[in-house]
């Protein structure tokens, strides 16, 4: 029912409830939201509360005087990628921002007159971010040794996770996107080839380049350019990867491939990245580090071949990589959403708190410890990778709002809060509420939106911060799930726009 034309409200039977606790609101301008988009309340739920300035919080339950908006806000939902935040929260606190993943290289041959004698090892803990750049250093690193050649292939050692994790389950079904990579402890460049394609008007060509560099990978261009403007660029083009010819023993990795286009592409066209997952871990991480290797100015004295494989218990280390940064890397995966960062670093909480091989039971107990230790306990809660790309993990958005209002009592909850996408400004709000923040710039004060947004077929969520006008720093969450999710972000739209216009209290917004 309507109540005061400002509220819906939804009463409780049981008159042992308190009336605060029997009442739960949705402010009016997200009543007319979803009504508009054919969104039904049972679809949704709110938790909003206000974070008093300077407070902290021994418990960072949040104190009820302080709820301001209660819809449905203890049911388990499903997320989506606002559960990124339980993840990177728990791994600020756990591991710190300081901590670096580390990339390994043994080898079980000798050094002679600058020429490297054997196979070269390389053992992964799970670094997210393990690009053409990070490589490059590691074999600067390597060629600080002396070597200039290396006569001998490449053994892989990924027993930092449970084998099973390489093998999981994709959400869709949709093996070559990049958003369904698989954990790996030797995750190169997120085994994702990038394909940059321009037409060239002038020459009736389509130019292509890609990244990472891959050794013995040829392009064949057998696109043709036609008439259009660049919306559905990829209906008529094709592509094909395949060996150029099969390998010359069973078992090996073949020699040389090819990346065949075919189709048409159209003149409007310039610079649309076409990202495909074509190569199993093994073979893209030989032919990114075989060209690696090459463009140092290494050479090799046959094509090496990549396998999995043990690093002996006696071997060294003659090169340690320190990798990402943990800040770092939190900051792209709560900004940009990238969920396969989020999974590398949901299993590095558990191979580095319990040991190896890391397992999602693993790092659950290890989140499941964290929340006690902060003195929260969710027993909704359902994790299955940590990233929120799942159908099953859940979590209340009460307890996500617990979550945001114990990271401002956190000693890096700061960074934390830094690490969520700023409305209108960068990660996945860049585009959001732009016409509403316009309308602030004459504010010497400004609201400020730092919000975690998630979206899943059926799911739409958004999980983070709003700064109003008058000061008050707000915690907010809410997941939509229903069929008619996607057509939810102006409902969230605008609770979020009502908080940054101190909606909960008009007197303060004057």
């Amino acid at each position: 029912m309507l109540c005061n034309n400002s509220w819906a409200a939804e009463e409780t039977a049981d008159p042992s409830i308190s009336k605060q606790k029997s009442i739960q609101f949705i402010p009016k301008v997200v009543l007319v939201a979803l009504e508009k988009n054919q969104l039904p309340l049972s679809a949704i739920s709110i938790a909003v509360s206000e974070i008093p300035k300077n407070q902290q919080l021994k418990t960072p339950a949040p104190l009820p005087m302080h709820e301001l908006v209660n819809w449905r806000s203890e049911i388990a939902m499903n997320p989506a990628s606002t559960m990124k935040i339980l993840t990177t929260l728990t791994a600020l606190d756990v591991l710190g921002p300081n901590y670096r993943w580390r990339t390994l290289v043994y080898s079980d041959g000798f050094i002679r007159n600058n020429i490297l004698k054997g196979n070269i090892y390389l053992q992964g803990t799970g670094d997210p971010k393990l690009t053409p750049e990070s490589l490059a250093k590691l074999i600067k690193n390597l060629r600080d040794l002396g070597i200039q050649k290396i006569d001998g292939n490449l053994i892989f050692d990924r027993s930092a996770y449970d084998p099973a994790l390489l093998d999981s389950n994709l959400i869709d079904g949709e093996a070559l996107r990049s958003y369904n990579v698989q954990p790996d402890p030797l995750l190169y460049a997120f085994r994702t080839l990038s394909f940059q394609l321009s037409a060239n008007k002038g020459a009736q060509t389509t130019e292509i380049s890609y990244t990472p560099e891959l050794a013995r990978l040829k392009i064949i261009n057998q696109l043709n350019l036609q008439a259009g403007a660049c919306e559905d660029w990829r209906k008529e083009l094709n592509l094909d990867i395949s060996p150029d010819s099969p390998p010359a023993k069973t078992g090996a990795l073949p020699a040389d491939w090819q990346a065949t286009f075919s189709g048409s592409f159209p003149h409007a066209c310039q610079n649309v990245l076409y990202n495909v997952v074509a190569f199993d871990p093994n073979t893209f991480l030989t032919l990114g580090l075989t060209a690696a290797w090459q463009l140092a100015g290494g050479e090799w004295l046959k094509p090496p071949q990549g396998k999995s494989g043990l690093v002996p218990s006696a071997f060294n280390p003659i090169v340690q990589y320190e990798g990402t940064k943990l800040v770092d890397a939190i900051f792209d995966i709560n900004k940009y959403s990238n969920n396969v960062m989020a999974r590398q670093l949901f299993l590095t909480l558990a191979l580095d708190q319990m040991g190896k091989p890391a397992t999602v039971m693993k790092s659950e107990k290890v989140i499941q410890g964290w929340l006690q230790r902060q003195g929260m306990q969710f027993p909704e809660l359902v994790l299955e990778n940590g990233s929120g790309l799942s159908r099953i993990e859940a979590i209340s958005a009460k307890h996500m709002n617990d979550l945001l209002i114990a990271a401002r009592s956190l000693p890096n909850g700061e960074l934390f809060f830094k690490s969520l996408p700023m409305a209108g400004n960068d990660g996945t709000m860049r585009n959001r509420l732009l016409n509403t923040i316009r309308g602030w710039l004459h504010l010497k004060l400004r609201p400020e939106i730092r919000v975690k947004t998630g979206s899943l077929v059926d799911v739409k969520a958004i999980a983070g911060y709003v700064l109003s006008k008058s000061g008050k720093l707000y915690a907010v969450s809410s997941f939509i799930n229903h069929p008619n999710a996607y057509r939810g972000q102006e409902a969230h739209d605008q609770l979020l726009t009502w908080l940054a216009e101190d909606g909960p209290d008009p007197k303060a917004a004057r």
